[in-house]
Formats: C-alpha cells, structure tokens, sequence
C-alpha cells in the first residue's frame, strides 16, 4: 500500500543539500589533493622548526642582554640554517654515491671474471641444470629488454621530464609556504583566537581549543626534534665504523662522513628508516670491500638493536605516549594511503588523535558551556 508523503519546499531543498554539498566536498578534494598536501607538508615543517627558533630567539636574548622577541629573524635564521644544512648533505652524498657507483661498473668486468670465471663458468654453471648455453638465455633477455626500453624511450622521457618539473615546483612551493607560515603563522593564530573569543560564553571553549592546539603542536615539534637527535647519533655510529673499516680495509677514510649522513637521513622515515640506510650504505661498501661491507652489516645490525632498545626510548621518553602496536600501526596506514611521506607523518598524526582522546572530556565539557 503507497503512502504520499507531503514536506515542505525548504525540508526539501535541506534534505538534498546534504549528499550534494558532499559530493562538491569530494570532487574538491580530489581536484586539491596535491594543493593540499603540499600546505600540509608546509605547516607540519614550521611547527617542526618551531623549536630550532625558539633556541635562536634564546641565543639573541643572551647574546644581545635583552627580552625582546626576534620571531621574524629567528624564523629566517634557523628557516636558512636548516635549508642549509640540508642542502650540504645533499651535495656531499650524491658525487660520493656516483662515483661509487661509476667505480664498480668500470670493475664489474673484472669482477666477473675473477669471481664468475667469465662466461665459460657462467655456461658450466648452466649446464649443472641442464641449460646447454646461459650466456646465449642471459644476452637474448638483455637484448630483449633493451628494445623494449628503447621502444618506450620518447614516452618515458617526457613522462620523466614532466614529472621532475612538477616535483621541483612543489619543493619549491613547500620551501616558500614553510617560511611563510614560519613568519606570519603565529599571527594568524592570534587573530583566529580573537576572533574566537568573542563573548563571555566562548571564553571556556576557546580556551580549550588553543590548549589542544598547542598540545598537537607540541607533539608535532617534539616528535621532530628528538627523532633527528638520534638520526645525527646514528649518522655518526655509522661513520665511526666506517672510519675504523678503511683502517684494515680497502674503503677509504672519505666515505665515513658521507656514509653517516646516508644513514643520519634514511633514519627519519620511522620504523623501516634504519634499515634501509643500513642497507645502501652496506651495497656501497660492497663496491669497495666485500669483507668490509659484511663487518659493517653485522656491526651495525648489533648496534642498531642497542640504538632502537636503549637509546632511543631514553632520548624520546614518553613524549608520544603511543604503544609500540599503535605506532606501527599508524605507518602502515600511513605508508600505504601516502606513501613514503605518509610514512613518515604518521607517528605525530597519531600523537595528536592521542591528544584529542586525552581532552575529549574537557571538550564535551566546554561545549555544554
């Protein structure tokens, strides 16, 4: 049996105004994704700054004997330090890397000689399983291979060209967006605020919302700041072996500095860092020095177990408050929703869902207000 059911023209219109202002929600997040990844990057590395400029600010108070606060030129300071610092890495591992890299392929012949015996042990190798001619298999699949690639040269090219365009225009937008948020971040908060609290009545929730705020940020900036001082401790763990190797090795004493920074960057991408610095800095020891390179893996696999046992929990503390479980949890989710970046956001994210859990009661007890 039908029923009509009579509404109003204005029930009508909020009734549908609902799953379309949803839909306009999602086909603008996906038209901005990039946009908006891009501002949360920018405003995740200002709160993480925030630590380094409150220690410049200090350092000009002292230097200079008075209290005023320098925010723009500490901003601008510790902004240029980092990009700096950062960038001195960058140059000192990359020649290092490619000239690593250069040296054992202009060696990998007479690698292959000496410990393959050339092709002839590569076809009698074959022949214990029955291959009559490995090396004719081995140079048709390379052969094969490389057709194909050359086939889809002009197309990979442009893809490459394009896609290298666009990383280096949202680096350059995530640099200029950090220091702008460095400068003027602080300001706009405090407008926000005051324009927030206007009323009696909104004086309690504000004042809990720019607590909970502080507190995230806080998470956020602490998380940052004690996860590089024990990246620079690893970086320089994983030199010091190095340094010692080229002392009865073939590996030269000019790798330790390099090899430390590969380890001191590869160790901020949480959980999986470690490792895979470990195993780079491990593959180009082996150009060098077999037995060095299996000292070191061995070496620094003993230590990183120290590192992540006792050191590590003793420099972060409880700062997050987060189990181990719920850490990598976050990753996991994080990894595969963004990637590597998502990755390494993951354990602040979930530092400040830990925050909004702690003061849901405040919360629901400032809205009843």
């Amino acid at each position: 049996m039908s029923k009509v059911i009579e509404t109003d023209t204005w029930t009508f219109i909020k009734f549908w105004s609902i799953p379309a202002v949803a839909y306009l929600i999602y086909l603008f997040l996906g038209q901005a994704a990039t946009g908006l990844v891009v501002v949360g990057i920018s405003i995740f590395l200002a709160l993480a700054l925030k630590p380094l400029v409150r220690k410049v600010n200090d350092f000009f108070n002292r230097r200079f004997g008075t209290q005023k606060k320098h925010q723009t030129t500490s901003a601008v300071l510790a902004y240029l330090l980092v990009v700096l610092v950062i960038g001195g890495i960058i140059a000192t591992i990359g020649p290092v890397v490619v000239n690593e890299t250069t040296k054992f392929l202009r060696q990998a012949p007479e690698m292959f000689e000496k410990n393959f015996g050339g092709w002839e042990g590569i076809n009698d190798f074959g022949k214990n399983f029955g291959i009559a001619n490995l090396q004719s298999d081995i140079t048709n699949t390379i052969s094969s291979l490389s057709n194909n690639l050359l086939g889809s040269f002009g197309t990979n090219v442009v893809a490459s060209v394009g896609g290298a365009a666009s990383v280096i225009m949202n680096i350059a937008l995530v640099l200029i967006l950090t220091l702008l948020f460095l400068l003027e971040g602080p300001g706009l908060m405090d407008v926000l605020w005051r324009s927030l609290s206007d009323g009696e009545e909104n004086k309690k929730p504000i004042a809990v919302a720019k607590r909970v705020v502080a507190r995230m940020a806080n998470v956020i900036s602490t998380y940052v700041s004690h996860q590089i001082i024990v990246a620079v401790i690893d970086g320089c763990a994983s030199g010091l072996i190095v340094f010692i190797l080229s002392l009865f090795t073939n590996v030269p004493p000019t790798l330790a500095i390099p090899m430390g920074m590969i380890t001191m960057l590869f160790y901020l991408i949480p959980m999986f860092g470690q490792f895979i610095g470990g195993t780079l800095v491990t593959l180009i020891l082996l150009f060098n020095s077999p037995i060095a390179a299996v000292i070191f893996a061995i070496i620094y696999i003993i230590y990183a177990q120290i590192e992540n046992n006792v050191i590590a929990p003793k420099i972060q503390g409880s700062a997050l408050n987060l189990p181990a479980v719920i850490i990598l949890v976050a990753i996991v989710i994080g990894m595969y929703m963004f990637g590597l970046l998502g990755a390494i956001i993951a354990v602040p994210i979930a530092g400040c869902i830990r925050v909004l859990i702690d003061e849901y009661p405040n919360i629901r007890t400032a809205r009843k207000v």
